[in-house]
């Protein structure tokens, strides 16, 4: 009988975190998930683990000073095996949250411990096709999607099976774009402009939170977020 594998997973209260837990559990595995009340004592409450799932908030200001406190964390307790959530495309210079992703990254394959990094392309669930698609880049820019389901298996798998240290893989379930998608689904896409967007949707989001996304979409609307689909249909055998 093959050894429960024991996973802290660090962001473990957000829908990636709460998708990986499922993952892993559904695989018998165990998973505890930490969130903002566990930072104080987060060496403690890793104590036990094999592995941790490191997944920071969502555009958050300094992304690799959270990964090295993580990453500290992790040492002090004994955590020898670390998984980074990443994205794909890191070192994209245009947009300031994925370039704090490519910092942690670099901290990560530092830290002495053994790695691996994932590197999701945006999720299908960040799109809402049951209503208006409201986007403000062009509707047929290049993605690969992630599903969050596929992307906690992925996770699960390399958490917990031998091969993958050292690895770093993008993960995309579907090669697409929002036109194609929101057609599919019988949904209306309203494309806007950037500046309509930042008085209506992006109104009330702190100024930082705002700009970065507004880079977001223009990075999109030039070049989209294409991400290759083998790495992920190859992690999960199908």
């Amino acid at each position: 009988m093959v050894a429960e594998v024991r996973v802290a997973v660090v962001g473990g209260h957000g829908k990636t975190g709460r998708a990986v837990g499922a993952a892993l559990t559904h695989r018998g595995d165990a998973a505890v998930p930490l969130g903002r009340a566990d930072w104080p004592h987060l060496a403690e409450a890793m104590a036990g683990c094999d592995a941790a799932y490191l997944v920071a908030p969502n555009l958050h200001p300094d992304e690799p000073a959270y990964v090295s406190a993580a990453i500290d964390a992790a040492r002090t307790a004994g955590v020898g095996r670390v998984v980074l959530h990443s994205v794909a495309s890191p070192y994209a210079p245009a947009m300031p949250h994925h370039l704090g992703k490519a910092a942690a990254e670099d901290v990560v394959r530092r830290s002495g411990l053994a790695w691996s990094i994932l590197q999701p392309g945006a999720y299908l669930q960040n799109l809402d096709l049951t209503g208006k698609v409201r986007i403000a880049y062009r509707g047929d820019a290049p993605f690969g999607f992630a599903d969050l389901a596929d992307v906690g298996e992925a996770a699960a798998v390399v958490l917990t099976e031998p091969g993958h240290e050292g690895a770093t893989y993008e993960l995309a379930s579907r090669g697409t774009t929002v036109a194609e998608l929101a057609a599919e689904a019988g949904a209306e896409l309203e494309v806007v402009s950037p500046e309509e967007w930042a008085a209506t949707d992006g109104a009330g989001l702190d100024a930082r939170v705002r700009d970065w996304l507004l880079a977001m979409f223009a990075y999109y609307d030039a070049h989209g977020l294409p991400v290759g689909t083998l790495p992920l249909r190859t992690l999960l055998g199908r």
